[in-house]
């Protein structure tokens, strides 16, 4: 008989890390507006952090690469009472997983609370992509369907994203 591996949600493994060994990733799209940032400070502020910082632990570099919870991050390093409250920390969530993986997560977060900007999208399409994912796979883990995958790619103008698709000719020579 296999053994039974019970699965345990990182939020169960919650530290916390000194906000100087935490970094940004380079491909997060989500944007918020000054308007929105201004409120999630005051509701740091008055309620304090009630949800941890998702991130990637990178034994070579020693930091802590964000998932998703920049702006969590981004209002503790620019609120110095926050901070101070804080202890200069975060309280942070750990996962495991290639870049892909990684990348497809905070699409996932984003899209599932808000909005995010329509040029990094194409970009991390394009990235994608390029490293030999398929559309399928792209769809599955982004939460795209077909139609918002192609428009991405049209947007980029790159012909190299269309380079496994087959196409109807619109037209027929007399």
């Amino acid at each position: 008989m296999g053994e039974n591996k019970v699965y345990l949600s990182p939020v169960y493994n919650l530290r916390k890390i000194p906000v100087d060994k935490i970094v940004a990733n380079d491909y997060n799209p989500n944007v918020v507006a000054p308007v929105e940032l201004k409120l999630l400070e005051q509701s740091i502020l008055n309620d304090g952090y009630t949800m941890p910082i998702v991130c990637f632990y990178s034994k070579e570099k020693d930091v802590y690469e964000i998932v998703d919870g920049y702006h969590r991050f981004l209002v503790m390093k620019n609120s110095k009472k926050i901070a101070e409250r804080e202890n200069y920390q975060l309280p942070v969530v750990t996962i495991d997983k290639p870049t892909n993986e990684r990348i497809a997560s905070s699409i996932r977060h984003n899209r599932a609370r808000g909005t995010h900007s329509i040029d990094s999208m194409v970009e991390i399409v394009h990235t994608l992509s390029e490293t030999g994912l398929s559309d399928q796979w792209i769809m599955e883990n982004m939460g795209m369907d077909k139609n918002e995958l192609i428009r991405l790619k049209q947007i980029s103008g790159l012909a190299s994203l269309f380079k496994d698709r087959e196409f109807s000719k619109g037209w027929e020579e007399i």
